[in-house]
């Protein structure tokens, strides 16, 4: 007779990790909303790749069919939604999971609808109602660098929470700082991105998208040597490339908040 030995057995690890998700809102009409994100999408293409995206559905309240239809228009959009939020729904296999225990890092999010202004007009264009984003607030202890390419910059942690990058930071990487400033020594080249929770320093050109101010600090600042970036935030308010043409792009700026907008104004 022929027993076969057991199997050893494997204990299952698991573990949590906290992620920046993008929340999108859609409201009413639906029309006029997605037209605001080809907007948000134009000026800044690609911002949703391989990014976890979740889709707020609490305000709008669709029908099952809605949710599918709705999901399907932004994946054609590059969107992937990963998880949907509304409260007391039973969704199919076909639709993404219902999210159960999100945590806001802000009740404002990160980029609200608030509208920006360069120093030299008094209105600008204002992001999309409905789209914002959101951190997980879970996370304890000191933040790192994020990226999206295997090569990292090389960075110093503060225990004031600034987080200094000493090497150029390059297209496609993403920095994402909820614990305090960045600062960077070098340029950020076009494509990528910085998100910090305090003030952007750049000791360089500033060719990407920098958001500061990014958990609701309204008193954060972004300063460049050279501005050519193609977007610029502080607490959800932005301004884009074409909005600063010919008033501040390649000069030394900073970027502020005042009364209802954002401001940029030229370095001496």
């Amino acid at each position: 007779m022929t027993f076969a030995a057991p199997l050893e057995a494997r204990s299952i690890r698991f573990r949590a990790r906290s992620f920046v998700a993008f929340t999108l809102t859609p409201e009413a009409p639906m029309k006029g909303w997605l037209e605001g994100l080809d907007h948000w999408i134009g000026n800044s293409p690609g911002y949703f790749a391989g990014r976890p995206v979740l889709l707020d559905l609490n305000v709008l309240k669709p029908a099952p069919s809605e949710i599918a239809a709705l999901v399907a228009e932004l994946f054609t959009r590059g969107i992937r939604i990963y998880a949907i939020e509304l409260e007391g729904a039973v969704l199919g296999p076909e639709l993404p999971p219902v999210l159960v225990g999100a945590k806001e890092a802000t009740t404002d999010g990160l980029l609200p609808g608030r509208k920006a202004r360069d120093e030299s007009k008094p209105e600008g264009k204002a992001p999309e109602r409905g789209l914002d984003a959101r951190a997980d607030a879970g996370a304890k202890g000191k933040a790192g660098a994020s990226k999206t390419e295997d090569s990292e910059p090389q960075v110093s942690h503060y225990d004031s929470g600034t987080l200094m990058i000493k090497a150029p930071i390059r297209s496609g990487q993403a920095i994402m700082h909820p614990h305090g400033d960045v600062i960077v020594l070098g340029s950020v080249a076009s494509g990528s991105e910085i998100v910090a929770a305090g003030s952007i320093h750049v000791y360089g050109t500033l060719r990407g998208r920098a958001s500061a101010g990014a958990l609701g600090n309204t008193g954060a600042r972004i300063f460049c040597r050279r501005n050519e970036a193609e977007l610029l935030s502080v607490d959800g308010w932005y301004i884009t490339a074409e909005e600063m043409e010919g008033v501040s792009r390649g000069k030394p700026v900073q970027a502020f908040l005042d009364g209802e907008g954002l401001r940029v104004e030229t370095l001496s």
